[in-house]
C-alpha cells in the first residue's frame, strides 16, 4: 500500500510509535458523555475506559469538551488547556489533540449564538453572507481552542418526512454546493478545519427513515448526490469529510471504498482526514450485519478510507489490536491514517502550540454574531401567500396565538445547544438573548393592545384551547398565529435526527388551531415555523387559506425580531423556498429535478405537483424579469446571459433572480428544470438593473450511459422567472461542438455581474 505524502517531521514522528501510540491517535475521547442522549445509540455504544487509561498513550481527538454539557466556557477553556499541556508534556510523543465541536447553527456551547438553520441559509440564497457566518462562527472556536467543526451538512433534500431536512441547504445540488461551500472557505479561513457531512447519499433513504436503506443508481449518485461534496473540495479546499450512515444498494458508506477512496480522493484529489459519524464503524457489525465483530469493522472502515473513529475507540482500540496480532499485514492500513491524522496536526499548529495562556474572557455572542444573526434571519424569512394584509397597518388590537409564538425553543433547529442538550438539563439558563415572536411583536407594536391565546400544543392533538383562541381572534383586528415545529432528537420533539414522520400534516392539532381562527372572519397572518417543509396548500388557497402565510425555518435568537420586522414592513421579504412546498406525504420522494415522466401526467390519475414550488417567494413590491438573452457556446465553453430587471413598485425590494435551464433532448433523460445560476439584487423603486451570468456548459453535465460526467452538444431552453415553475422571460440556444468529457478544470461556478441603472426621472 503507497502511504500518502507528509513533510520529515510527520514521518520521523510516525516512525518513532509504537502499536498503542498510533491507535490512540486514531480515536476520540467522550470527556463528559454520560446518559443523555446526544447522539444515535450513544448509551449502548460508548466505552467505559478510564480518560486517564484511554489518553495515555496520546489521543486522536478530544469529542465535544464545551458541546455535551452545560460548562462554563472560561472555566473549560482553562481545563482543556490544562488537558493539553498535560498531553504535551506527559506522554512519551507529546501530541496534543484535535477539538471537534458542533457548529451547524452557530458553536454548540452553553452560552454561544444561536444562527438560523442550514435550510434557512438556503432559503436566503446568499453565500456570501453564509461565508460571513462560517468565519465568525470559527473565530469563535478558535478563541476556546477548538480546532474542527462538524459542519457544514451537505445532503441534498430529498424527502421532507426525513427528521434532519433542517440541517439540510436545500433540494438543488447547485445551491447546497454553493452555500454549503461558503460556509467551508469561510470556518477555515479562522483556522478551523471544516468537516463535510454525509458523505454521501444519507438524506436519500428508504422513505425518510433515519439510517434506512438507500436504493440509488449510480447516474443519480454522480449527477445529484455528490456534486455538491466535490464543489466543497475543489472550490472550497475542505479539509475534513465525515462518512454517512446509510447503505447504498447493500454496501454501508463506512465500508465503501469506491466512494471514501476513489471517487473522493483520487477523483477528486482530497488529502485530508475523513472521520466516522458518531458510532458508525461499529455500527458495521452492530447495525449492519457486514463484520462478524468490532475488530473486522474497524479493518472494514480503514481499508474503505476511514482515518479517525469517533466519538470513541470502541473498535479501533482494543478488538483492532487484537485482530492486527493475527493479521499483522493490516499494519499498513494504520500507518496510512496516522500518517494523515499527523498531518492535520502539523497543519492546525498543534505540534508546536504549548498551551500556555488560556482565554480568561469569551463573547459567544457578541455584536458581529447577532447582527449576522438578525441579517440571516430576515433574508431567510419566504413570503408565501398575500392578499394585502401585509404588511400591517399599524393595527390597534393584535390576537398572537399558537403553540410557537411565546416558545424561544420553536426558533432553533435541533443541533442549537439548547435543543441538543439544554433540554437534558431543565431549569439551566439559555445563557443568551433570544425573543419570542410574542414578545418581538408586543416590542414593535407597542401602541397596540394584545390578547394571547397559545390554543394547543405543537404535538398534542387535545382541541379545548382552540376555541379561547378563536374567540381572541374574533377579538381583534388582525390574528397573527404561530404554527410548526419543535426541534429535539429521537423521539423527543416533532423535527430533527431521528424524528421521522409518515404525514406531512401540521403537527397535533394545529391545523385545525389555524382553521378556526382563518373562520372568524379576522385578518389572519400565518407563521410556520418549521424544520421541514410541512404540506400547507389548504392554508394557501380554498375556504381556509389565511391572508398572508409566512415560512421560517428555524431562524434562530435574531428570529422573532426578524418576523416582527417583516410582519410591521420595516424589512422587506426576500426569501426563496430552498425546497418545494409539498402537495402530501403521499407524493414523497419529490424534486423539482425530475424528468417528464417524474411529474404530473395524463397517464397517471396521482398528481405530485407542489403546493408551491422551488424558488417560490413573494416581496411587497413588483418584479419585472424581461428580455432575457443568451449566447450559444461550445460544449467545452460558457454561455453568457443577461436578463433585465425592474421594480416596477412603490417600495425597495429584493429580488433572487433565478437562471434556469432545459436539455430539450439528450441520451440520457434530463430534468424539466434545472437551475443554472441565481443571484440576490436589491433595487429600490423604479430602477432597472441588467443581471449578466457567465455559466460554465459542465453546468449541463450529466453522467452518461458509459458512466462518464459529459456535456452534450444540443438544444438548451433557458428562462428566468420567480420560480422554477415560471417562464416569465425565455430564450433557446445551442451547445455546439462534439460531446465533451468533463474534467477537473471544469468544476467551477457561474457568476453573476449586476449593472443596476438610477430610475428616471419624472
Amino acid at each position: 500500500m503507497e502511504l500518502p505524502a507528509a513533510s520529515e517531521r510527520v514521518r520521523s514522528l510516525h516512525a518513532r510509535m509504537t502499536i498503542d501510540e498510533k491507535l490512540a491517535q486514531l480515536v476520540g475521547y467522550w470527556v463528559d458523555q454520560g446518559d443523555e442522549v446526544v447522539a444515535p445509540m450513544a448509551g449502548e455504544m460508548v466505552t467505559s475506559t478510564r480518560y486517564e487509561d484511554a489518553t495515555s498513550h496520546g489521543i486522536g481527538h478530544l469529542t465535544r469538551v464545551y458541546g455535551t454539557r452545560p460548562v462554563d466556557p472560561v472555566e473549560r477553556a482553562a481545563w482543556l488547556w490544562a488537558e493539553q499541556r498535560r498531553l504535551r508534556e506527559d506522554t512519551r510523543l507529546g501530541i496534543p489533540a484535535i477539538v471537534h465541536e458542533e457548529c451547524l447553527t452557530g458553536l454548540a456551547a452553553w452560552k454561544a449564538a444561536t444562527l438560523p438553520t442550514p435550510l434557512a441559509w438556503g432559503a436566503a440564497f446568499d453565500p456570501e453572507l453564509t461565508e460571513r457566518i462560517g468565519a465568525a462562527i470559527g473565530r469563535t472556536m478558535g478563541t476556546l481552542g477548538i480546532h474542527q467543526g462538524l459542519a457544514p451538512v451537505l445532503d441534498v433534500v430529498t424527502d421532507p418526512r426525513w427528521g434532519r431536512v433542517d440541517e439540510c441547504i436545500a433540494e438543488d445540488p447547485y445551491v447546497v454546493g454553493t452555500i454549503g461551500t461558503a460556509y467551508v472557505r469561510g470556518l477555515q479561513s479562522a483556522g478551523v478545519h471544516a468537516t463535510l457531512k454525509h458523505f454521501a447519499g444519507y438524506s436519500a433513504s428508504q422513505a425518510g427513515r433515519n439510517h434506512a436503506p438507500v436504493h440509488m443508481g449510480g447516474r443519480r449518485l454522480r449527477d445529484v448526490i455528490l456534486p455538491p461534496f466535490e464543489m466543497a473540495v475543489r472550490d472550497g479546499g475542505v479539509r475534513s469529510v465525515m462518512n454517512s450512515y446509510a447503505e447504498i444498494d447493500g454496501v454501508p458508506v463506512a465500508s465503501n471504498p469506491e466512494l471514501l477512496t476513489g471517487v473522493l480522493r483520487e477523483e477528486w484529489g482530497f488529502d485530508g482526514t475523513v472521520v466516522a459519524d458518531y458510532f458508525s464503524v461499529a455500527f458495521l457489525h452492530a447495525l449492519h450485519g457486514v463484520a462478524a465483530d468490532l475488530g473486522e469493522a474497524a479493518v472494514l472502515a480503514l481499508r474503505a478510507g476511514i482515518d479517525i473513529e469517533l466519538p470513541t475507540g470502541d473498535a479501533f482500540v482494543a478488538p483492532l489490536r487484537d485482530r492486527l496480532e493475527e493479521h499483522p499485514e493490516e499494519v499498513a492500513l494504520v500507518d496510512r491514517a496516522v500518517l494523515r491524522v499527523l498531518a492535520q496536526k502539523e497543519e492546525l499548529g498543534l505540534l508546536d502550540a504549548d498551551f500556555r495562556t488560556p482565554p480568561t474572557a469569551v463573547e459567544l455572542d457578541g455584536p458581529e454574531l447577532r447582527a449576522l444573526a438578525r441579517r440571516a434571519a430576515e433574508e431567510s424569512l419566504v413570503l408565501l401567500s398575500n392578499d394585502g394584509v401585509l404588511p400591517l397597518a399599524g393595527p390597534r388590537r393584535i390576537a398572537v396565538i399558537g403553540p410557537n409564538a411565546g416558545a424561544a425553543e420553536s426558533l432553533m433547529g435541533c443541533y442549537s445547544f439548547a435543543n441538543h442538550v439544554l433540554a437534558h438539563h431543565p431549569g439551566t439558563p439559555l445563557g443568551f438573548e433570544i425573543p419570542t415572536i410574542a414578545e418581538s411583536l408586543r416590542s414593535r407594536f407597542a401602541n397596540a393592545e394584545f390578547v394571547a391565546e397559545r390554543g394547543c400544543d405543537v404535538e398534542d392533538p387535545d382541541p379545548r384551547g382552540i376555541a379561547d383562541a378563536a374567540r381572541a381572534a374574533a377579538s381583534a383586528e388582525v390574528a397573527v398565529v404561530v404554527v410548526g415545529d419543535r426541534a429535539g432528537l429521537f423521539g423527543r420533539g416533532t423535527v430533527g435526527e431521528g424524528n421521522d414522520v409518515d404525514d406531512l400534516e401540521l403537527p397535533g392539532a394545529q391545523r385545525r388551531l389555524v382553521e378556526e381562527v382563518v373562520a372568524t372572519g379576522t385578518p389572519t397572518v400565518v407563521v410556520v415555523v418549521s424544520g421541514r417543509p410541512y404540506a400547507i396548500g389548504w392554508m394557501l388557497e380554498g375556504p381556509s387559506a389565511a391572508g398572508a402565510v409566512v415560512q421560517a425555518f428555524f431562524p434562530g435568537e435574531e428570529g422573532g425580531p426578524a418576523v416582527a420586522r417583516l410582519l410591521a414592513g420595516d424589512a422587506e421579504p426576500s426569501g426563496r423556498l430552498p425546497v418545494s412546498l409539498p402537495r402530501s406525504a403521499g407524493a414523497q420522494p419529490y424534486t423539482y429535478l425530475h424528468p417528464v415522466l417524474g411529474g404530473p401526467t395524463e397517464i397517471t390519475s396521482a398528481d405530485n405537483t407542489p403546493a408551491l414550488p422551488f424558488g417560490h417567494g413573494l416581496t411587497y413590491t413588483t418584479f419585472a424579469r424581461e428580455e432575457l438573452s443568451a449566447t450559444d457556446a461550445a460544449t467545452d465553453g460558457s454561455v453568457t446571459a443577461r436578463v433585465r430587471l425592474s421594480n416596477a413598485g412603490a417600495r425597495a425590494g429584493t429580488d433572487v433572480v433565478q437562471l434556469y435551464a432545459r436539455d430539450v433532448f439528450a441520451s440520457v433523460t434530463r430534468p424539466v428544470a434545472q437551475l443554472l445560476a441565481y443571484q440576490r439584487v436589491a433595487l429600490g423603486p423604479g430602477e432597472t438593473a441588467t443581471v449578466e451570468f457567465t455559466v460554465p456548459a459542465s453546468r449541463l453535465a450529466f453522467t452518461g450511459r458509459d458512466g462518464r460526467r459529459i456535456v452534450e452538444p444540443g438544444a438548451i431552453e433557458l428562462w428566468v422567472g420567480p420560480s422554477c415553475a415560471e417562464r416569465e422571460t425565455e430564450t433557446r440556444i445551442e451547445l455546439t461542438g462534439p460531446v465533451h468529457a468533463v474534467t477537473a478544470e471544469d468544476a467551477r461556478v457561474a457568476t453573476a455581474t449586476v449593472s443596476i441603472e438610477a430610475p428616471a426621472a419624472v
